[in-house]
């Protein structure tokens, strides 16, 4: 019965393995095109590559919000010259030690 019992629950647990396997196709030559069909794909190869080369470069830009600005942004503030050179002002309520 404990042989039952295993043999069931390996069953179980292969089954997912199983389904991973690679699928292997054993047939390896199969129906080759004809030459009107190779002639054929070569022409819409050719039209779709002289296609791709009628199509212009595009610059898009990376502004996004670009058209919804009315004025370009505004550049920071400089630094006020008395906070840059002053010495550090002691906050309200602490002590010096």
């Amino acid at each position: 019965m404990k042989l039952f019992r295993m043999a069931a629950v390996l069953a179980v647990l292969a089954g997912p393995a199983y389904a991973q396997m690679p699928n292997i196709n054993l047939l390896q030559e199969g129906p080759g095109k004809t030459p009107e069909e190779k002639a054929a794909e070569a022409e819409r190869d050719k039209a779709y590559k002289e296609t791709l080369k009628k199509i212009p470069d595009s610059k898009a830009s990376n502004d996004p919000w670009g058209g919804m600005r009315s004025d370009p942004p505004k550049q920071p503030a400089a630094p006020k010259a008395s906070a840059a050179t002053g010495a550090p002002k002691k906050k309200a309520g602490t002590t010096a030690n």
